[in-house]
């Protein structure tokens, strides 16, 4: 930098002065929350394509390389720590309880991620309202305020007076708050919102929802306090942030819904403290969400006349069994590729499915359209449907009704065997509550004790179950 010499004004005298702070640029990937050191199409770690963006924070002192000065930990033997039930809370909603695996758990760090609009604020405020009883609850917003709140809990008629709320985005100040109130339970929607005063970017960014997470987990771990955290999602579905972000807490959910429907499923893909895949069914209604205690009745109730391409299967998610409707439709195709769609069955099971059909069943689709669809927008992850699959799509192509009172399950390998299912027992069992008379099932799966009124059929191959069915 050059001054001004007051004795000669023309010449400029070169001084040193004392640097300000810069800033530098950062690389991060969304997907998995990398360092990268220059920007790149593609993650070299996760293999992620367009998720690698450019932030600017401020450069901070270098942190001192090796352990000189360290202190060492004390090392606990893993037989002296008492092993005892882990204690559970009741939220006040059974549903929710099962997908958490019985409660919630102290010191435990919940994500709750899902589309907007669908109702993860009216659920953790319903939840918040019922716990206030037995647990000190905090509700922590940083995308309403505090009347939009209060406008939400009267129209649900929650009780308000025992519920705590705080409007701050601030990772400091919410900590600050916390240690004060000392709450049992901390609800913050949203983790996008929140920012510390330590990071200069922007609120939403990977370093900000990474320091805030960390910070709020650390709290959680040492106090005490279990800690739900709202998670936004991407258009692609997946929560927004670095993939770090579900490695830190306990427990992922997803809210899942069909568009137009006005039931919600809320599915765990991750649960330290309980079972993953299990799933809690609500219904939107004016007064909030409302549970879903039998929901095989619920997907089941549309059911008229038997059509064909119309057949019930027997899911298992979680530890529920779960009856579903499967409809198909088989037409002919005007284009050079035929579609295949299939919504709620993954698509390329689909495709192997049908040229499974057409190998060891002999019926042929190769000019004709195929359409799948699970009523009830839910997503099947098992494989336990492929044979109810199979079924559908033989009765749409052939126009024949199924028997009423018909429902199949089981694995479909790729030599036509019939492969068996877990649980085949209770499954029959919730078939037989509902007043279903036949079922086709592998043979693996025969029942041991007596099924009532169910007459069960139990089947090696896929051509023996088309012999069963169509005959």
């Amino acid at each position: 930098m050059g001054l001004i010499c007051y004795k000669c004004p023309i010449l400029p005298v070169l001084t040193w002065q004392t640097p300000m702070a810069k800033s530098k640029l950062v690389f991060h990937c969304t997907a998995c929350g990398s360092n990268l050191g220059k920007w790149a199409g593609q993650c070299p770690d996760c293999k992620s394509w367009n998720t690698v963006e450019e932030f600017r924070v401020a450069a901070g002192a270098r942190r001192k390389v090796g352990f000189a000065g360290a202190t060492a930990s004390l090392v606990t033997p893993l037989s002296s720590v008492p092993s005892g039930d882990t204690q559970r809370v009741e939220t006040g909603l059974a549903e929710l309880d099962r997908v958490l695996g019985g409660g919630l758990v102290s010191g435990s760090v919940v994500l709750l991620g899902g589309d907007p609009g669908i109702g993860k604020s009216t659920l953790l405020l319903q939840a918040a309202a019922r716990l206030s009883g037995n647990l000190k609850s905090l509700y922590v917003t940083g995308e309403e305020s505090l009347q939009q709140i209060g406008l939400r809990a009267r129209r649900l008629g929650v009780e308000r007076e025992q519920l705590d709320c705080l409007t701050e985005t601030s990772v400091e100040q919410i900590l600050a708050t916390v240690q004060k109130v000392q709450p049992q339970l901390l609800i913050v929607d949203s983790i996008q919102t929140l920012q510390s005063d330590d990071i200069d970017s922007a609120p939403g960014s990977v370093a900000q929802v990474r320091e805030s997470a960390a910070r709020l987990v650390r709290y959680a771990k040492t106090s005490g306090c279990s800690i739900v955290l709202v998670g936004h999602v991407t258009k692609e579905g997946a929560l927004a942030g670095p993939r770090i972000l579900e490695h830190m807490v306990d427990a992922v959910l997803y809210f899942e819904s069909d568009s137009g429907s006005r039931y919600r499923i809320i599915r765990s893909f991750k649960n330290r403290f309980g079972t993953v895949n299990e799933i809690g069914v609500f219904a939107m209604t004016g007064k909030g969400l409302k549970q879903v205690s039998n929901p095989s009745a619920i997907f089941l109730s549309s059911r008229s006349t038997p059509t064909p391409g119309t057949i019930v299967t027997v899911t298992r998610e979680g530890t529920r069994p779960m009856l579903l409707e499967i409809q198909a439709l088989v037409d002919d195709s005007q284009l050079a590729n035929p579609r295949r769609v299939s919504i709620g069955l993954e698509h390329n099971r689909l495709a192997m499915l049908l040229a499974v059909l057409h190998r060891h069943g002999g019926v042929s689709l190769s000019s004709q359209d195929v359409f799948l669809n699970v009523v009830g927008g839910l997503r099947i992850s098992e494989t336990g449907s492929d044979l109810a699959a199979v079924l559908a799509v033989v009765s749409s192509y052939r126009d024949l009704v199924l028997p009423e009172g018909l429902l199949a399950f089981g694995e479909l390998g790729l030599s036509g065997e019939l492969r068996p299912v877990y649980n085949g027992e209770e499954r029959l069992k919730e078939a037989a509550v509902h007043g279903f008379k036949h079922a086709v099932i592998p043979a693996a799966n025969a029942p041991r004790h007596d099924t009532g009124k169910l007459r069960v059929s139990a089947v090696d191959t896929l051509h023996d179950a088309l012999q069963s069915v169509f005959t």
